[in-house]
């Protein structure tokens, strides 16, 4: 076995995770996650919350929303027509795989694969002689296949809705109202940590990739005109391996490792925040078990990019099977999301820019000529009017350049709209704001925690958890479960979980087996009550990494966890 194979088995054992609906042969892309795996899950969760919420609050505000949104909110944001995959089935056993995965599989990496069309896909197919990975049979031809999960709201057909595939869209239709109470002051920042469903093709990398996950993101509002990032000076000489977008296409494989504020200085990272947060993930995912010379960012190619982003770079960390994994993604959104919404909704998602002094200004002004509308279109009137209200006056004047458009179902000429200018004295300006994303899978993260914590020692496996996450923060066991012993163990058991700490007790077996399911679950120290501890009032700590051993009063106990988990 590998050692993704042994952490899956030893996370079915010990109550990490495993496949979902497992007593009806399972379903491929979604886990049940166990006690141990709920706990450390949430354990990244929270240690995400105090690294890019908490330690910036008064930026980063974290907020909730519906798992369902109508069909309208998706359409504004372009995943009912961009959020797609290509898909290519076996024209004998009638499986269906994702096209660049069954090539990937069969051939190895190939660059540029994401940015390929279905026709350069099935041409590579062809040339390689690609075969169904399942019975070796012919592939058919490569088609597009929208990830969405769809669905109805109430009993009603046409009230199409989608399970969201990202919680990105629940920030920006609720940007204006928190942008509102926050007295209109940008930068801001929205969080969200929740689930997420993407009908994916074909997950077959186990916890990897998965249908319905949790997702934490932050959505980064700022002014375009005004992008520095305030925190920039804590993190500006932290050091990033990007393999840039010209390093791609020089068909390196090799990242350049600079200093973030170099990075920022050449241009290779486009916007401040988007680095400020690519310096945050780093550190956070260093934290999690993967050291930095096993991370590095790469850049997506204008062809590979998602419909919204300006510059996207993809978290990779090193795995044993896999390889190189995205555990985030770093999109700069510039204001495709915000304007999208606006124009769908109708509703003004903008901000306002206070110049320095006022300023004199000509605007264009379109006045409606009330005689000739009401000549061409008769009851109908008011509809026209409140339509051409409702549309910019130099939009409109360029819809006219050809002396009439169509808008609706209206035939307007420019007989009917007179053009005027006018000048007026303006305070500033209302804009658009810009948006950089940081974007993290926590079930993709435990994994990632799991396998950089395996090892094993004389035969033995221990999980090396980083403490800030252990499930587990501390075992306490009896060494005979007689004289005393189990209910000394107990009392300690009740002390340490009084004063907030997840603790195990485990009076089975021998010491030496309790042991080894301590280090199995990662609980970084065991505390054993002896019969010494009957006589001095001392416990055995045994710590999980070094297996060595100290002694401490019993008094002394919570203080030492504290001290040890940095507690005060």
């Amino acid at each position: 076995m590998d050692k993704y194979d042994k952490v899956i088995d030893l996370c079915k054992r010990r109550g990490f995770f495993w496949p979902s609906s497992e007593i009806y042969g399972g379903v491929a892309g979604f886990l049940d996650f166990g006690p141990m795996g709920t706990l450390l899950k949430r354990n990244i969760e929270a240690r995400w919350r105090e690294v890019f919420i908490h330690k910036n609050h008064g930026l980063v505000y974290e907020i909730e929303t519906p798992v369902i949104m109508p069909s309208k909110v998706f359409e504004a944001s372009g995943h009912v027509d961009h959020f797609t995959d290509y898909v290519v089935g076996c024209t004998s056993c009638n499986k269906k795989f994702r096209a660049d995965h069954v090539i990937i599989e069969q051939i190895g990496e190939v660059q540029g694969i994401e940015g390929m069309t279905p026709e350069g896909l099935d041409k590579l197919i062809s040339e390689k002689g690609i075969r169904c990975t399942e019975c070796g049979g012919l592939l058919g031809k490569v088609t597009s296949f929208n990830l969405l999960f769809r669905t109805n709201i109430g009993p009603y057909s046409e009230n199409v809705a989608y399970l969201r595939p990202e919680a990105a869209q629940g920030m920006f239709i609720n940007f204006k109202n928190i942008f509102t109470m926050m007295r209109e002051r940008l930068p801001i920042g929205l969080a969200q940590i929740g689930k997420v469903a993407r009908n994916e093709i074909s997950p077959r990398q186990g916890p990897i990739r998965l249908r319905e996950f949790t997702i934490m993101e932050i959505e980064f509002f700022f002014d375009p005109k005004n992008p520095e990032c305030n925190a920039l000076e804590s993190v500006k000489e932290k050091k990033l391996r990007l393999l840039t977008e010209d390093l791609i296409r020089a068909d390196s494989t090799t990242p350049v490792e600079v200093t973030l504020g170099s990075a920022l200085e050449d241009r290779l990272i486009k916007s401040e925040w988007l680095g400020y947060f690519m310096a945050l993930s780093s550190d956070f995912i260093s934290e999690l078990g993967a050291p930095p010379q096993s991370q590095m960012f790469v850049a997506k190619l204008e062809n590979e990019r998602a419909h919204y982003s300006a510059q996207t770079f993809d978290q990779m960390v090193n795995l044993e099977r896999w390889g190189w994994v995205e555990v985030s993604g770093h999109a700069y959104r510039t204001d495709y999301d915000l304007s999208r919404h606006q124009e769908f909704s109708g509703n003004d998602l903008g901000a306002f820019r206070k110049y320095a002094a006022p300023q004199k200004i000509l605007r264009l002004i379109a006045r409606p000529r009330i005689d000739a509308i009401s000549r061409d279109f008769k009851n109908e009137t008011g509809k026209v009017l409140a339509l051409l209200k409702s549309i910019d006056a130099t939009k409109l004047k360029s819809m006219l350049d050809n002396n009439s458009t169509i808008i609706d179902k209206y035939e307007i000429r420019k007989e009917h709209v007179e053009f005027v200018e006018k000048e007026e004295t303006i305070s500033g300006e209302r804009f658009t704001p810009h948006v950089a994303e940081p974007s993290f899978g926590a079930d993709r993260l435990t994994y990632l925690s799991l396998e950089c914590a395996f090892c094993e020692r004389e035969g033995r496996t221990i999980l090396r958890i980083p403490r800030s996450i252990a499930p587990i923060k501390v075992s306490v066991f009896p060494l005979v479960n007689k004289d005393g012993l189990r209910e000394k163990a107990e009392d300690i058991y009740g002390l340490v979980r009084r004063h907030g700490f997840i603790a195990d007790f485990d009076d089975s077996g021998s010491i030496g087996r309790r042991y080894a399911r301590s280090d199995e679950i990662g609980a970084p120290i065991a505390i054993t009550v002896d019969y010494e501890t009957l006589r001095e009032n001392t416990v055995t700590v045994r710590d999980r990494d070094t297996w060595e051993q100290s002694r401490i009063s019993v008094d002394s106990i919570v203080s030492f966890l504290s001290d040890y988990y940095k507690i005060r």
